[in-house]
């Protein structure tokens, strides 16, 4: 900065020379000095007050942004941060083909106890027991005064349970957040889904995870935060398995069944839209298994865990393999004088069918005989490979964690007699699930598919072939025939072409042998036959129907009506028009009028 000189020479030299004062120059120049130091000074001042103001509003403006999210949000609690592993609290919702919640998380509470903080101990339990009846009154009084300062009283209470142990105003008993799974439809698809509990615990948190079914084959997606809550969406249709497990729990009623299965898959796809075995439970307070025989479990799955002798319903795989074989066309007529002996085993028909029948009657009238010599023809060793083909040798491949457990029961060895019996349904004890399976691989085309409980939304890929088109189709037509004359007549639907083939078979004896009054009846079917779409199994566990004189047992009489009670009620539910026949007039009389 340069500064203004108080006494210029120029000027003072000027002034006395023209007889001014000089010292005048200095004071004017001085004054202006001074003036320009205030000027300078005060902008300086002015400056530093715009900088704190701005300062200022921007405090303020930020605290109050600040102030007015925090208004805006919803409260919580403020909580510790604690190191190691969170634990994954949230699970992800299981839902239907159609997007229908089948699981899902509830928000809930723990009630828990920290003994050094009670005021009044023998108040706190009797206050427990009225609100928890349950609960006994000594254990609670011996739990806190006892050495262990920590307890879990309740996994999981109600609001008006939290609200009523609020109100005794014992501050040792305190809260845990925590989800519960819920199942909103009850038992309905209870062996599918499973059911699920608490694993690894902590005071504000808990791990959910599956104990059976679907949740605990999917636990580590559905436990996924990388999945970011997406839902597990499975093939079941809501509407059609809750309406199957209605008829089919009537149906096992009215027939004084000891239990019931159910299994309807796509041919195609495999998926299947429902999958029911009663009697059943609810997943939302899952039973323990009972000890004996597991076949009076509730949570035994007979669908899929259930290894019966089926029956007849296995005559079509020997006839179709025949036919694919060369072996016989469907009118070729077959020896079926019985008995038919070997060694020491007599196979007999339930009636006497006359000393032959066509290849196609065979399954019509479901003769033993006749099949069983069809299967010698085929032998043991192409039998067994034709049914390895279809899926009969091995466990299912379908998600759930039980799959394992239903592996067909197999012959020691394969030998000649159990060809024969295998081909009729004895000798060989498979699921059901095994047997929609099977039937769907046959009678979609020829083509081997898979069940499956996720949903397929891409195109479908053919499996390997099992049998040509031809002999699907020829099997079809056989199966029709059966609805239509033999002996699953009360399987008619009208307007739903349905063919399928019944299975009586006796139930063996823990002891060894077969008893003579209880038998699995099976229906396997198909719908509609001439295009199939679906295949239904339905078997009924001892089942007797009793209108008559005497008591009834065959499948004719007691699983298929139900079958065919199920398709009536599932097939409009799968978006299947009824194909009804219109009226053809027979003659046309014109009228005319003036």
């Amino acid at each position: 900065m340069i500064r203004r000189p108080l006494r210029p020479l120029a000027r003072i030299l000027k002034a006395r020379a023209e007889g001014g004062n000089p010292d005048a120059i200095e004071a004017e120049n001085l004054r202006l000095r001074h003036e320009e130091m205030r000027d300078r000074a005060r902008a300086r001042a002015e400056g530093r007050l715009v900088v704190l103001g701005a300062c200022f509003f921007i405090a303020f403006a930020t605290i109050g942004g600040r102030m007015g999210v925090m208004a805006a949000s919803e409260t919580s609690e403020p909580e510790v941060s604690a190191g190691g592993n969170p634990i994954i609290g949230t699970r992800a919702e299981i839902v239907d083909r159609n997007g229908r919640v089948l699981a899902t998380n509830l928000d809930t509470h723990a009630l828990y106890v920290q003994t050094r903080d009670m005021i009044d101990p023998e108040a706190a339990a009797r206050g427990l027991v009225e609100i928890f009846p349950d609960m006994d009154e000594e254990d609670l009084l011996e739990k806190f005064t006892g050495a262990r300062n920590f307890h879990w009283l309740r996994r999981q209470i109600s609001p008006e349970q939290m609200q009523a142990v609020h109100e005794l105003g014992q501050p040792g008993l305190l809260f845990g957040p925590r989800e519960m799974r819920l199942y909103p439809n009850g038992s309905v698809g209870a062996h599918l889904l499973g059911g699920a509990t608490y694993g690894d615990e902590g005071v504000n948190a808990a791990e959910l995870k599956g104990v059976a079914g679907v949740e605990r084959y999917f636990d580590a997606y559905l436990s996924d935060p990388a999945n970011e809550g997406a839902p597990l969406q499975l093939s079941i249709d809501l509407s059609v398995q809750a309406a199957i497990e209605r008829v089919l729990q009537g149906g096992m009623m009215l027939m004084n069944a000891k239990g019931a299965a159910a299994v309807l898959m796509d041919v195609h796809s495999g998926e299947i839209l429902s999958m029911v075995s009663l009697p059943d439970f609810d997943p939302n307070n899952r039973p323990v298994a009972v000890e004996g025989d597991r076949d009076d479990s509730p949570v035994f799955n007979r669908a899929l865990q259930g290894v019966y002798e089926l029956g007849s319903v296995f005559k079509i795989f020997a006839i179709s393999q025949a036919l694919e074989l060369g072996l016989l066309g469907p009118d070729t007529m077959v020896d079926t004088q019985g008995p038919l002996t070997w060694g020491r085993f007599r196979i007999n028909d339930f009636h006497n069918y006359g000393p032959e029948l066509s290849a196609t009657d065979v399954i019509v009238r479901s003769s033993n005989v006749g099949i069983a010599r069809i299967a010698m023809q085929i032998g043991a060793t192409r039998q067994r490979a034709f049914l390895g083909e279809l899926g009969f040798l091995e466990p299912t491949t379908v998600e759930m964690v039980e799959a394992p457990t239903g592996a067909p029961l197999l012959p020691a060895n394969w030998s000649e007699i159990s060809t024969m019996t295998i081909s009729y349904g004895h000798g060989l004890s498979a699921s059901p699930l095994h047997l929609a399976q099977g039937y769907a691989s046959l009678l979609n085309g020829g083509t081997r598919v898979s069940p499956t409980l996720l949903r397929r939304t891409g195109p479908i890929v053919p499996g390997p072939r099992v049998v040509s088109e031809r002999v699907s189709a020829a099997a079809r037509s056989m199966l029709r025939q059966v609805v239509v004359r033999g002996t699953a007549s009360f399987g008619e639907v009208p307007g739903y072409e349905v063919g399928g083939k019944t299975g009586t078979a006796d139930k063996p004896r823990p002891q060894g042998g077969y008893y003579d009054d209880r038998v699995i009846a099976t229906f396997a079917s198909v719908f509609p036959a001439d295009d199939p779409r679906y295949v239904l199994i339905v078997t009924l566990d001892e089942p007797v129907e009793t209108s008559g004189s005497e008591p009834r047992r065959t499948a004719g009489w007691t699983a298929v009506p139900v079958a065919a009670e199920v398709i009536r009620r599932a097939a409009p539910l799968l978006g299947l028009r009824p194909d009804v026949e219109s009226v053809v007039p027979t003659s046309v009389t014109l009228t005319a009028t003036r």
